[in-house]
């Protein structure tokens, strides 16, 4: 069986596909659904290492409030996201609300580099620890409350344990494979 691995879902997901009939109705998908504006977030944790703890991240537009109460929000990361790895390792996350001039950091976060957090701005927030970015419009720091399979994804289910808005300016947006911004 042919399985290609250069199939972008989203920035910094390659997915893999069986053949060309697979890419094509992949690539229609992501057509489609790329019509719907989403805002792009950062998921972040802290991990142990050999050398104690380090910050790690990743790129997430599939972010979703779920409930007012109790207060849970959700994200949906590749099964094989070494964050998403981390995040069940912790049982913490922090969900940065990316600000319209912060595509870099989406980027950044989104690529396969071991220190995606150097020269980057951040503290750990009050209730887990979990690296809170410079200049976000907001952060939801949550435990996980619930992890449920989802085909090539996972659903992570965070129980809200801190927030608060961040910068006064737009949000960055992901929509039809570019960012932007809203009045």
């Amino acid at each position: 069986m042919d399985h290609d691995h250069d199939f972008e879902w989203r920035p910094g997901e390659t997915l893999e596909v069986d053949g060309e009939a697979a890419r094509t109705e992949a690539s229609w998908f992501r057509e489609v659904l790329g019509r719907y504006a989403s805002g792009v977030t950062v998921v972040t944790t802290m991990t142990g290492t050999a050398s104690g703890e380090s910050p790690i991240g990743m790129t997430c537009q599939s972010f979703t409030s779920v409930s007012l109460d109790p207060p849970l929000v959700a994200f949906l990361p590749t099964r094989q996201s070494r964050a998403y790895a981390a995040i069940r390792r912790s049982g913490t996350f922090c969900v940065n609300l990316l600000a319209a001039d912060q595509a870099d950091v989406s980027d950044r976060m989104a690529g396969p580099s071991d220190d995606k957090f150097a020269g980057l701005a951040w503290h750990p927030a009050p209730g887990t620890g979990a690296p809170i970015l410079d200049g976000v419009v907001g952060y939801v720091d949550c435990t996980v409350e619930a992890i449920h399979e989802a085909g090539d994804h996972v659903i992570v289910v965070g129980r809200v344990v801190d927030l608060a808005t961040g910068e006064d300016t737009k949000p960055l947006v992901y929509h039809r494979g570019d960012y932007t911004t809203t009045g």
